[in-house]
């Protein structure tokens, strides 16, 4: 953030004004809720927590050299010259958003992309950011900062030279996006999907695709709602946003829904004369590493034009994410050349989504690890059955080994969702099923009766370690791949670390 004045700052959180002795000292430009990464000047915002409190580092904060602490009370026994520089507040969560807002909202040059969907977030948000980092300074959140701490942060690394923020919105519940818009108002929306992650916190997918659209509803009349125009769901959003509409579609022009013939739902989901802009791909070209190329099509009612991309990041599913990037770059004013070269260079910013690691052996090991649900699972087997397929056209003998684990808060679907992964393994050819979790017996079973002859049960990530170690072969290729809480990130470490100098490979992004 640019530096403000302590007064300021309390007056934005709506803390009590500070004492005049301390009122015009400047805070910022960092804002942070790490003590041991605070830069001279910097703002310790402190959360209270049951295992470890922020409050309890306020005065090592200090001594690292910030200059005021958002916090929810003044430690006993803090020096003086410090408690006087604590902004107090009832919740610094909510303080936290509204430092953002009020950051975010004294930029008039800035423009804010909102991104949301229930896999691919956060791949698109990098491959947008690295399209409008072509055209001007641009914010985006390392990782999946999307949440309502996560997001006001990285909101709060604006200042008067950013021209982009792209703000990823995640949602654990109905209202959450909403708080999300509220903290940093967006001018354009972007819906990639409604899908099944987390449908056991929601209830259904209807009630994940009303926290969704949350975003659009936010969005002003002058704004962008860019919708993905296969997705029924998301089409139906058309009708919850005055904004104008952009739709696209990674199978073409996005003209009817995938699944029309809903006499409740319009074929156009709603949007009807109010879509202005169309953006899809045709003519899909996968590498030998499954990294693919297509055309790029953009349609105003000016007219068409088209480009060939060719995207560095694996897996089919990603061609979606880069035309939905492709479609907010547009409506922000970033011409179809500039997209394009921008998209053809843009790299994974973000750990375990789909990190390639080729070993000096010539074993590949994806690691695929940061989380996992039905979709995004799916779209993960069928990369490394892609990537087989391949590889095999050059080299005999390559297995394939599907490293998987529990797909967590499916509730009910649980069972029959781990059963079609299984499934999946045995249509695909894959090799080798090592499942690790609860439905683990579930995914081999099914695996066994489609085909997958060798699936096992794992009982924990030493033992499927150990089997990797002593089974796999130069050339095969692994596929690691679990929710967050099973931590499966070890096993491809291991068996990256397992040939000695591994040679740095492709990263690629999530699509979760």
């Amino acid at each position: 953030m640019r530096l403000i004045a302590l007064s300021e700052l309390a007056r934005a959180v709506g803390a009590v004004a500070p004492d005049p002795s301390v009122a015009d000292i400047q805070v910022g430009p960092q804002v942070s809720i790490d003590s041991r990464e605070l830069t001279p000047g910097a703002l310790f915002v402190a959360f209270p927590g049951e295992r470890v409190d922020g409050h309890d580092f306020i005065e090592t904060a200090a001594q690292a050299g910030a200059a005021a602490f958002l916090c929810n009370r003044v430690p006993d026994g803090l020096p003086p010259e410090i408690a006087a520089r604590c902004v107090v507040t009832a919740d610094s969560t909510e303080a936290l958003g509204r430092l953002a807002h009020h950051v975010v909202t004294h930029l008039p040059d800035l423009t804010v992309i909102g991104v949301t969907g229930s896999q691919g977030k956060t791949s698109t948000k990098d491959l947008l950011a690295q399209v409008l980092e072509r055209e001007g300074p641009t914010i985006a959140p390392a990782g999946n900062f999307n949440n309502e701490i996560g997001a006001p942060l990285t909101a709060c690394r604006c200042d008067e030279t950013t021209r982009y923020l792209v703000a990823e919105m995640g949602a654990r519940g109905l209202g959450h996006i909403s708080y999300l818009t509220g903290v940093t108002p967006p001018q354009v929306g972007i819906v990639l999907n409604v899908g099944q992650a987390h449908v056991s916190e929601f209830g259904s997918q209807d009630v994940i695709a009303q926290a969704k659209g949350e975003l659009v509803e936010a969005l002003p009349s002058d704004g962008w709602a860019v919708l993905n125009g296969t997705d029924r769901r998301v089409l139906a959003m058309a009708d919850r946003t005055q904004a104008r509409i952009a739709l696209f579609s990674a199978g073409g022009r996005p003209d009817l829904l995938a699944d029309a013939g809903r006499p409740d739902l319009p074929a156009d989901g709603g949007a009807g004369d109010r879509v202005e802009l169309r953006v899809w791909a045709t003519e899909p070209q996968p590498s030998d590493l499954d990294q693919y190329s297509f055309l790029l099509h953009v349609e105003t009612p000016d007219g068409e034009e088209s480009v060939r991309v060719q995207l560095q990041l694996i897996g089919r599913h990603q061609v979606a994410n880069a035309v939905a990037a492709a479609a907010a770059a547009y409506v922000c004013g970033v011409p179809l050349a500039v997209i394009a070269a921008g998209l053809n260079r843009a790299v994974s910013r973000s750990r375990w989504r789909m990190e390639l690691t080729v070993r000096p052996d010539g074993l590949a090991v994806l690691n695929d690890a940061y989380n996992a649900n039905p979709e995004s699972m799916l779209a993960a087997v069928e990369t490394l059955a892609a990537m087989g397929r391949a590889r095999r056209r050059h080299k005999q003998g390559v297995h394939l080994w599907a490293v998987l684990g529990q797909m967590l808060e499916l509730g009910n679907r649980s069972l029959p969702e781990h059963e079609a992964i299984g499934r999946a393994v045995g249509a695909l050819q894959i090799g080798t099923l090592l499942a690790i979790g609860d439905n683990a017996p579930d995914m081999v079973t099914a695996a066994r009766n489609s085909g997958c002859e060798d699936a096992r049960v794992m009982g924990s990530l030493d033992e499927a370690i150990a089997i990797l170690q002593a089974e796999t072969a130069p050339g095969d290729i692994i596929l690691v791949k679990a929710s967050r809480g099973l931590r499966l990130e070890r096993v491809a470490d291991a068996m990256i670390k397992s040939g000695t100098n591994p040679a740095s490979g492709t990263g690629t992004g999530d699509n979760q």
